[in-house]
Order: C-alpha cells, then sequence, then structure tokens
C-alpha cells in the first residue's frame, strides 16, 4: 500500500507520550522505557533544538518505535524531520501550505484543529484522524461529544490537559482514536535518567487504555 499523508500511523498504542527533549542522548533510553510499558509511539516535539537529532537516534537505534514528530508548524520542518526519520508528523493547528508539504512528501500527518469549521476545511482535504489541540481549552470531553453528532466520520487524538484521572473518559468516546499527554515523561524524570518511572508511567497508561 502507498503511503500517503492520509495514512494512519501504524502505531498500536492509544496514548501518545508528548515529548520535549532538551538532550538527545536521552532520546533512546527514553525509547526502550517506553516501549518496555507497552507503548509503541513517541511524538518527539520541535520545542527543542535536541528534537531532530532526537528523533534521529531513535529512529537509527529503535526502530520498533513509531517516531512521529510533533510540533511541526512550518513548511520547512516537513523535510527536515524526514530526513531525520520520522515516519509521521502532528501539528498544533495547520495551513492548507503546511498541508501541500505533507502531501507532497507522502508523509503520514495529524493536522490540528480546534473549532467545526477546520474539522470540516481538513476532512474535505481528506484527512479522517485530527488532533484536537489544546483539548481541554477547545471543550475538552463536551467538545468531543458535540463533534461526534455532526461529524461521525472523524476520529481524534485530543491532546492538551490528557491526564492519568481523565484519560480513560477521553478513550471511550466513540470518535476517540487515541489521545495525547506529557505525564509520561515529566522533565524531572528525563533530567535524572529515571527510565523505571517512565516505564512505570507508560505501564499504568496502557493499563488504562486497555481497560475499557
Amino acid at each position: 500500500m502507498t503511503t500517503t499523508c492520509f495514512t494512519r500511523p501504524a502505531f498500536t498504542s492509544r496514548v501518545v507520550p508528548v515529548i520535549v527533549l532538551t538532550d538527545p542522548a536521552h532520546a533512546v533510553p527514553l525509547a526502550h522505557a517506553l516501549l518496555e510499558g507497552g507503548v509503541d509511539v513517541m511524538e518527539i516535539t520541535l520545542r527543542s533544538d535536541a528534537a531532530l537529532a532526537a528523533i534521529e537516534a531513535v529512529a537509527k537505534a529503535v526502530p520498533q518505535m513509531h517516531t512521529g514528530a510533533g510540533t511541526v508548524t512550518r513548511v520547512a520542518e516537513v523535510q527536515q524531520v524526514i530526513d531525520a526519520g520520522a515516519t509521521f508528523a502532528l501539528s498544533p493547528g495547520c495551513t492548507d501550505a503546511l498541508v501541500d508539504a505533507v502531501k507532497a512528501a507522502n508523509l503520514p500527518f495529524i493536522p490540528g484543529v480546534m473549532t467545526p469549521g477546520e474539522v470540516m476545511h481538513r476532512r474535505e482535504q481528506g484527512f479522517g484522524l485530527m488532533k484536537l489541540f489544546p483539548a481541554q481549552q477547545a471543550g475538552g470531553l463536551g467538545m468531543l461529544k458535540a463533534l461526534g453528532a455532526p461529524l461521525p466520520d472523524v476520529q481524534f487524538c485530543p491532546t492538551g490537559g490528557v491526564s492519568p484521572d481523565n484519560l480513560k473518559d477521553f478513550l471511550k468516546l466513540p470518535n476517540v482514536a487515541m489521545a495525547g499527554g506529557s505525564w509520561l515523561t515529566p522533565a524531572d524524570a528525563l533530567a535524572r535518567g529515571d527510565w523505571a518511572l517512565i516505564t512505570r508511567l507508560a505501564r499504568e497508561a496502557t493499563a488504562l487504555a486497555n481497560d475499557l
């Protein structure tokens, strides 16, 4: 099957860790820690200078990890994340120029949306999976339920305000494919290399997602 920007990334985890790495050396042990906890996806965000090097490190050393680039907001970043080895990308919002770029590159892409109009626009372009961001500020569970009635053919990855306390509530919704969150990779745990803690957090999130 030919991969296009509309291809759904192949990871199986319903929890997507949203990761800010400041040291590329943390990337590979982090990937192994997440896999050990049952999470086979990483959204490494372009929020630090270390991001591209981190993506490249995981792509080369841990091929069983589905490595996505997050916070892709500019056209030039599309080729940069592909060159680094990302197998898909996500954005907090979206522009038509960004869609043109991922379409030309055949890079699986999850565009960010916040309003019904944005959802309809991206659906017209061919996207069936979108990132609701920031999810809590956009209306959270209530917004997703409201979107599900008129737009039942669209799936979402809510990100922003998702936590262990509400993860199951999000994942129970029929239009939620997976949910993203930063709690699996706390900055202090990354700084001290506490991979055991990250494995435990990943395992707990996986258990919550599977207990539905």
